[in-house]
């Protein structure tokens, strides 16, 4: 899928989705800690549609649509945005920054068993190897004393997977669904449909809304670097590489983002990295690269040409 006049566009997707993504989880826990997260959340993808569009209207881009592109778009905008986004900066009130980065970041396991089971895909033994690492990373990741003394660690646990099954059905959904054929429009269109559909969700769960210009200065910047880079760059970018590369491609964005968010968590908010944390994580992770070993060569062979 990927052609020659794409490369550059692909490496430049992959930084924002690996960079880029890996810092927003430090930027949901500051802003969460005085908004509350439905509203944060769709303040955030509501702005962040409206000025996509916006920006596509002034380069004469068409934003017309077909109505089956617009429920798909809406379909991928509640599983990506208002529920997978949602719930985890929801879940950023009951657990550190980096842990649910790292939790996270067996993502592509979970969309290698929902392609086995959705779409009969073949698993293969390095495949298996990489599912039992993982396991065995999940269980040292989440069994330690610093999380299991929080208080409702574990509805925040629970929550973070919820949001990674609905990211891991939206991803294999977004790989075959018919979407406008603009990326950034399609982005457009997920972003402001999200994020309507969660201002909804937080009225309905009766959030205090709030102005920004009662928001901390540090609130303030944190929402503008999750609207500009975290939404649209990202966002966009990650639209992009799931209609040029296969979605567990896609998912090796796990591999970069835990490290971020555990340097970004523990240098500004003073999250603790402990010794069993940093164990589970290169166990974790060599399960994720186990599970993709051989797509990643194939990927980085093609860069070379």
């Amino acid at each position: 899928m990927e052609s020659k006049q794409n490369i550059p566009l692909i490496i430049g997707a992959f930084f924002a989705i690996y960079v880029i993504w890996g810092s927003t989880y430090l930027l949901n826990k500051i802003a969460v800690a005085e908004l509350p997260p439905l509203m944060l959340a769709g303040v955030r993808f509501t702005i962040a549609g409206l000025l996509i569009f916006g920006i596509a209207a002034a380069l004469g881009k068409n934003l017309r649509i077909t109505r089956k592109q617009l429920g798909n778009s809406i379909l991928a905008g509640f599983l990506f945005l208002s529920f997978g986004n949602g719930v985890v900066v929801w879940a950023l009130k009951y657990v550190d920054s980096n842990f649910a980065a790292l939790e996270i970041s067996a993502q592509p396991l979970i969309i290698l068993l929902m392609m086995w089971i959705l779409q009969g895909k073949k698993i293969q033994s390095n495949s298996f190897i990489g599912i039992i690492l993982g396991i065995i990373g999940m269980y040292l990741l989440i069994n330690q004393k610093t999380i299991l003394q929080q208080e409702n660690a574990f509805i925040g646990i629970a929550m973070i997977f919820s949001a990674m099954l609905a990211w891991a059905y939206g991803s294999l959904f977004v790989g075959r669904a018919d979407f406008h054929r603009n990326f950034f429009v399609n982005t457009g269109y997920q972003m402001l449909s999200g994020g309507i559909m969660l201002g909804i969700f937080s009225l309905l769960f009766g959030e205090t809304w709030s102005s920004p210009s009662s928001w901390s200065t540090q609130t303030n910047w944190a929402m503008i670097l999750l609207i500009v880079f975290g939404s649209i760059v990202a966002f966009t970018s990650f639209n992009f590489l799931l209609k040029t590369v296969s979605p567990e491609k896609v998912a090796t964005n796990t591999y970069v983002n835990p490290l971020v968010a555990m340097f970004l968590g523990s240098y500004f908010l003073n999250e603790p990295i402990t010794t069993q944390s940093i164990v589970a994580a290169f166990i974790l992770l060599t399960g994720v690269f186990f599970i993709n070993t051989k797509k990643k060569i194939l990927l980085l062979s093609r860069f070379k040409k």
